[in-house]
């Protein structure tokens, strides 16, 4: 496997780093970034967070604009931010390059429909073969993860999180799309990658994961008020049942006059990590 060193930058003590390697699941490039804490120079393992990017996003959309670095290095955490899809020459895409489906738009699953079951197999990637090249290469408890994410990527962080109870001890997400079986850019994603047959889908819904018995101790959600996204794709309110009728506890706040973007993740970022920090101490 190999890895290379693309950047690396020095930030509140700590440094930013930029890698790339080659991926047997994708069977592509992958890039994805590493903060590493300044109590990293000390040796001793960390404890990793891991953030799920959105809809037509890479590692560098977080990586730049996530406000994490400072709230790290305070916390002593590991922040990795991998990228939401394969790419590069070949590798299948929307046919229309539409936003929501194909590069960029990896939905953390692995697809099993032709053309796309050869490149889009992210959950494999971000729940094996990436956590592997990470402890290799740099300090990281890996007995001590947490998961979070945005949009797409806190429909993946949430899902993750369900099926690998004893790999994360937290999990939050901003604006999670909560139901993919219950929203377009679920039904275009899920139906492109999985097939048709919903059944298959449920496994990658995170209210379905909950009906159907699967438990995290606590999940954190964030969610804008004024996200234009809100009743036609997220639906809180779907993941905000499915928790009550489990019993599972959910903190869901939301936050009035947010939206969508960076402006939103980044004002509650710090909130986000100190709450991991807790429950990764």
């Amino acid at each position: 496997m190999t890895f290379e060193t693309v950047s690396t930058t020095k930030s509140f003590g700590g440094v930013q780093g930029v890698y790339r390697h080659a991926s047997g699941e994708t069977g592509t490039p992958m890039t994805f970034s590493v903060f590493l804490p300044p109590q990293a120079e000390a040796g001793a393992p960390l404890p990793v967070v891991w953030y799920l990017s959105g809809l037509t996003c890479t590692h560098a959309n977080v990586t730049e604009k996530g406000e994490f670095r400072k709230a790290c290095a305070e916390l002593g955490l590991i922040f990795v931010a991998p990228d939401t899809s394969p790419r590069g020459e070949g590798v299948p895409d929307d046919a229309e390059a539409a936003y929501d489906f194909g590069l960029g738009a990896g939905f953390y699953v692995d697809a099993t429909q032709a053309p796309f079951a050869e490149n889009y197999r992210m959950y494999s990637y971000i729940t094996g073969e990436l956590p592997a090249l990470i402890q290799a290469h740099f300090p990281a408890d890996m007995g001590r993860q947490a998961i979070m994410g945005h949009s797409m990527g806190g429909h993946g962080a949430l899902t993750i999180a369900l099926k690998n109870p004893d790999r994360f001890r937290s999990v939050s997400a901003f604006a999670p799309i909560v139901s993919p079986m219950r929203c377009p850019w679920g039904h275009k994603a899920l139906g492109g990658y999985l097939g048709r047959d919903q059944a298959a889908w449920r496994a990658h819904d995170a209210t379905a994961l909950i009906e159907d018995g699967a438990r995290v101790k606590e999940i954190l959600v964030d969610q804008g008020g004024a996200d234009n996204f809100l009743e036609s794709q997220l639906k809180p309110e779907l993941l905000q049942a499915a928790c009550e009728a489990a019993g599972l506890p959910l903190t869901l706040r939301l936050q009035p006059g947010y939206d969508h973007s960076y402006y939103f993740i980044s004002s509650f970022m710090d909130d986000h990590l100190r709450w991991h920090a807790e429950r990764l101490a």
